[in-house]
Parts: structure tokens; C-alpha cells; sequence
């Protein structure tokens, strides 16, 4: 079932959005050469227990998962890209580090991603995120009222076309309020004009990912973890945005934020 959020709502739920976009620029921050994963997971729990909030990851066990999760943040390294289990790791200088949070306050939740480079940044990685950002960016864009989900889903596909990389469409985007996954599946490519019209009140979460070498996928041996086919590297970017009556409200972007980033695409 789609449920269509009122005004009120979505101010709830923009509450739990800027909470979601602090911590993970914070632990953005942190990232550094020498930081353990589980240093980073456990300053997401005191953060998340601080505020009074609830970890939407906490006991999350799909039946793609091995689980339960028992993590509150997800933490990917280099070709991992999605569900990262924090495990003990430092990171090294070079790493290509994604960040993926979801919480809920009173009620109402929000979801995150967001992928950063720690120490020294080859241009490859650079040129991967800058993509990922500028497909966000173009989604985000198409989430009018009068368009469809497919319009969301081909500018997400024409930015990685543009780029250069392909996608999968196993897992992307997802329709999102009282519990973190809720009807509407927005795959990260598709044909405009096509799917459900989005209306006002309608709120997801769009969030590209890609793998610099393949569309492919494969499971780390903890059940959760996954990772290009091919070993190359993989970004991450996601907000939680309303469709209301004016255009797109992102609900994630953090305070002091400056908007959508460079458009570099070559």
C-alpha cells in the first residue's frame, strides 16, 4: 500500500531526515587513515541512543539478508557498496568509503547515503561519487508531481550513461515514511512516462549507486555484504525526499549543506 503523507507528516519526518544527514556528515568527518569501521558504528550508537532515536537496521533481517543485521549504520569499503557490515578494519589511505544510515524519530523515518574518499583520492573514485551525487541530484529533480517513477528512475540511467557506468537494477530505490522500506521500487534506470504518477505527499528515498566496471553483484560469506563482480571500485548516494505541491523536498541533506555538487561528467 502507498501512503500519501499530509504537510505535517513530512515536517515529522524532516526531523528525523536532518538528525540522519548530521550524524553521517560527522562520521564523514571521522573517516580517517587509521579509524577502525566499528569506531565509526559506535559513535552512529551514540549518536542514535543520545537523540532517543530508533536504528531502522537493528534487528532488519530481509530475505536476501543473512540476519539479523545487528548494526546500526552499514559501512562499505572500496567494492563493497551496499548492507557493509562493520566488522574490525582500519582504513587505509585511498579507501573509498560508503556510509548508509536509516532511523526513525517518533514514528517516522528517514535513510542516507553517502560515499567519501579517506586520505589520498585517486581521480577514478573521485569522478565514481561525483556521479553517484549527480544522478541523486537529477532524480531528486524528476520528482515532480504530474511525472512518474520512471522519469525518476531514466535521469538516475542517463547520468550513469553519461558516465560511463552501468547499473543494476536489483536493488535501488524504495517508497519510505512509517518504517524504512515501503511500497514503490525505483530502480536505478528505466523508460520516462512509465510507472506510477507521483503525487504530493509521496515520499522515497532515491539513491544511485554504481560499480565503476559491472552491473554484477556477489555476497561477502557474512550474508550481508555486497560488492562488484568484478572487484572494481563502487559509490552510494541517497536522500529521502517529498513530492509536494512546489517540487522536490530533500528531507536528508544536512544543515549548512551547499546543494548539488560540480557536474564534471566527461
Amino acid at each position: 500500500m502507498i501512503e500519501h503523507k499530509t504537510p505535517q507528516d513530512i515536517e515529522r519526518m524532516r526531523v528525523t531526515g536532518q538528525f540522519v544527514g548530521e550524524v553521517l556528515a560527522e562520521l564523514a568527518a571521522l573517516a580517517a587513515v587509521g579509524v577502525d569501521l566499528l569506531d565509526l558504528e559506535q559513535e552512529a550508537r551514540r549518536r542514535i541512543k543520545e537523540r532517543g532515536a530508533q536504528s531502522c537496521y537493528w534487528d532488519y533481517e530481509p530475505s536476501f539478508g543473512k540476519g539479523p543485521f545487528r548494526n546500526v549504520v552499514c559501512l562499505s569499503v572500496n567494492d563493497a557498496v551496499l548492507h557493509g557490515l562493520p566488522h574490525r578494519y582500519k582504513l587505509r589511505d585511498g579507501d573509498l568509503l560508503t556510509m548508509d544510515m536509516a532511523v526513525t524519530i517518533d514514528g517516522w523515518a528517514a535513510d542516507s547515503a553517502r560515499s567519501v574518499v579517506v586520505g589520498t583520492a585517486a581521480e577514478e573514485d573521485l569522478r565514481l561519487i561525483e556521479a553517484t551525487e549527480v544522478a541523486l541530484e537529477a532524480g531528486i529533480e524528476a520528482a515532480r508531481p504530474g511525472n512518474r517513477l520512471g522519469d525518476i528512475s531514466a535521469a538516475i540511467g542517463s547520468v550513469a550513461a553519461e558516465y560511463g557506468y552501468p547499473v543494476n537494477l536489483e536493488f535501488g530505490g524504495h517508497g519510505i515514511g512509517r518504517t524504512m522500506h515501503e511500497d514503490l521500487h525505483i530502480p536505478n534506470d528505466g523508460r520516462p512516462g512509465r510507472g506510477w504518477k507521483l503525487r504530493p505527499g509521496l515520499t522515497v528515498a532515491i539513491e544511485p549507486w554504481f560499480a565503476a566496471g559491472t552491473d554484477k553483484i556477489v555476497y561477502d560469506p557474512d550474508g550481508w555484504t555486497i560488492r562488484s563482480a568484478d572487484g572494481s571500485r563502487t559509490a552510494h548516494s541517497e536522500h529521502t525526499v517529498a513530492v509536494t505541491e512546489t517540487g522536490p523536498l530533500v528531507l536528508t541533506r544536512p544543515p549548512q549543506s551547499d546543494g548539488a555538487p560540480q557536474d564534471r561528467r566527461r
